[in-house]
């Protein structure tokens, strides 16, 4: 067998093993459209690997265009999207990635204009450019709604987390704000020291809403952008009720040492290194490991600060991002929250139900009164 060959059987192997436990990139797609797929692939490089599932898109699609039931088209093209955004997995690095990104928010876009309610497109100008994310109400009517912004990774953008978190806490009366972390998706800054900034106009928008509770407002951050939502904490600590790190880096993760740990990590299946990179405008191992410690939220001196009542949450065993971040988190300024469950990166078992339990109840939207 060919080294191309071994590489090809083994990501094969990767994908299947994440099909077969819902597992991120592959989680809410068709399992039995999936598993073909993937023993179709020819290659794991851009031209056979958008080939193989741009087609899968394109056949999801083409039913969901002669879908005459509302759900059934909705439900058509939520597959059709899931499948362009593995095309474009982990990132648009190639022109043939690109296109399914953008197929991939089209997609979206037409399965969640049949929601009830539909999610709500808006776009504000920045710094001569525009932010762009999405609002999805709760479906039950009452009172003006709390809000949970949300957000991601280096590879799990505002659409993903649409289902991932955003239905979760929409069942729970929350309006969900979903946001591209910067140096991702449609953000407009990279990942630079002050790249937080990208969140002020929201904050400022989320105070003109009539129908948003913006007072009641927290930030959630996924993997990567679990440091952006604790950083915000810190520099927008009085515009926030609350914020979760949700397996993001703090100081560690951001050393030279921690990164050269992690740069083969195994819940990656290609491309990380380029992904990560990506956030800073860089392509290689040398860019990103440059450009992290400037993240470090200990040498900018923001951790012995105050800051709005702060989650941190990880797997104990994350070969990703250092679990030690949250111990030493845990030692500098305003006591946290903390909850370290078992697995890997972000952790395994109830770790969303965990997280919204403890924002509905800083934000009093849930059982039980707020923390202090």
């Amino acid at each position: 067998m060919s080294a191309a060959d071994e590489t090809l059987a083994a990501g094969k192997a990767w994908l299947l093993a994440r099909l077969g436990r819902g597992a991120h990139p592959l989680d809410g797609l068709d399992p039995d459209a999936a598993r073909a797929t993937i023993d179709g692939l020819t290659g794991l490089d851009p031209v056979p690997w958008t080939a193989a599932w741009g087609s899968l898109a394109d056949a999801f699609a083409a039913r969901a265009r002669a879908a005459t039931d509302p759900a059934t088209e909705r439900d058509l093209w939520v597959q059709a999207y899931r499948a362009a955004f593995i095309g474009r997995y982990p990132v648009p690095n190639h022109p043939l990635k690109q296109r399914e990104y953008d197929r991939a928010r089209e997609f979206f876009l037409k399965a969640t204009a049949l929601e009830d309610p539909p999610v709500e497109v808006v776009e504000l100008p920045f710094e001569g450019s525009k932010l762009r994310f999405y609002v999805a109400l709760p479906a039950t009517e009452g009172p003006r709604p709390p809000v949970a912004m949300v957000w991601a990774g280096i590879d799990t953008w505002k659409e993903e987390m649409h289902a991932r978190l955003g239905a979760l806490l929409r069942s729970r009366g929350f309006a969900v704000l979903l946001v591209d972390m910067p140096g991702v998706g449609e953000s407009p800054v990279l990942a630079t020291g002050d790249a937080e900034r990208q969140w002020t106009p929201i904050f400022d928008w989320l105070e003109t809403r009539d129908d948003l509770d913006g007072a009641r407002c927290a930030a959630i951050g996924g993997s990567f952008g679990g440091y952006w939502a604790m950083k915000l904490a810190y520099t927008h600590r009085d515009r926030l009720a609350c914020a979760v790190n949700w397996g993001g880096g703090v100081h560690i993760t951001f050393t030279p040492e921690w990164q050269q740990r992690s740069r083969n990590a195994s819940s990656y299946l290609m491309d990380l290194m380029a992904a990560r990179a990506r956030i800073f405008g860089g392509a290689t191992f040398e860019d990103y490991v440059a450009r992290c410690p400037a993240l470090s939220l200990l040498d900018q001196g923001l951790l012995d600060q105050p800051s709005a009542p702060l989650l941190l949450v990880n797997g104990r065993d994350d070969v990703q991002n250092s679990i030690e971040d949250i111990y030493l988190s845990l030692d500098h300024g305003d006591p946290k929250s903390a909850r370290v469950f078992d697995g890997g990166h972000m952790g395994e078992g109830p770790v969303a139900l965990t997280i919204v339990d403890w924002v509905a109840r800083q934000l009093g939207a849930g059982p039980g009164r707020p923390e202090a």
